[in-house]
């Protein structure tokens, strides 16, 4: 069985920051070629500082499904095949509201950036997976999405329709060389989390058994092994990364 990434080609959303960059870094040192992308582009800049292998950056709203698919041709004609994509560009909303308190301009937002944008992504990347018979696509959902996080009724929501594409796609493709799983993290301690509000923090580290946030290199070693040649024979699936705390 083949377990080297060498002369794999890897997108990676979110790119900018947080998970995306922790994701990023590891994925380079294995030797895959990165095309990073986020709406921040000096973000971007600062990860692929940090690179170090071969990597490309693109400044990208992947709500934008035509300046995803412009970003993904880009991709292709420079290395000729995507083989990774990874899904790590999300927001929470507004949180540690009830749901009657939502405003529906930010549930949208959140829902067009967590699934419109994972959804656009594998959508134009997934033609060019199937003419090699090969591929890897990753969408990072959250223990949200299975259990539901009281006051973050967008955020969990979107997390939840993640995962519910990730099985449907896991399906289709399962004959073709192409696995499609997502990663539920509990709380990973990043700007994103940093950002939210205490008592939001403290309602979701409570539930897990470990009494402790997830670390970024715990979960990109994770993420190493689910789009690797190894992880072979399991696609549809949600990854755990919760310290304890899922229950199913």
């Amino acid at each position: 069985m083949n377990t080297s990434f060498n002369g794999q080609v890897g997108i990676i959303t979110g790119a900018a920051s947080g998970l995306g960059r922790a994701i990023a870094k590891k994925l380079s040192a294995q030797g895959v070629a990165l095309a990073l992308f986020d709406k921040n582009e000096d973000g971007l800049k600062a990860t692929q500082s940090t690179l170090s292998g071969k990597s490309t950056i693109h400044a990208v709203d992947i709500t934008d499904e035509e300046m995803v698919a412009s970003a993904v041709a880009r991709v292709t004609a420079q290395w000729q095949r995507i083989d990774i994509l990874i899904n790590s560009a999300g927001i929470t909303g507004r949180t540690n509201i009830k749901s009657h308190e939502v405003d529906t301009a930010d549930l949208l937002k959140v829902l067009h950036i967590n699934f419109m944008g994972s959804y656009h992504t594998s959508k134009h990347v997934l033609p060019g997976m199937l003419r090699h018979n090969y591929g890897r696509i990753l969408h990072i959902a959250s223990i949200a999405g299975k259990e539901g996080n009281a006051g973050m009724l967008a955020y969990s929501a979107s997390k939840a329709a993640v995962i519910g594409m990730t099985k449907v796609q896991g399906k289709e493709y399962a004959t073709t060389g192409i696995t499609v799983n997502a990663l539920a993290p509990a709380v990973i301690r990043t700007a994103l989390v940093d950002a939210m509000p205490e008592e939001q923090v403290s309602y979701m580290t409570d539930k897990i058994p470990m009494r402790r946030c997830g670390t970024l290199e715990e979960a990109a070693d994770l993420v190493q092994y689910i789009v690797s040649p190894l992880n072979s024979f399991i696609t549809g699936f949600t990854f755990d990364l919760s310290g304890g705390r899922a229950t199913y």
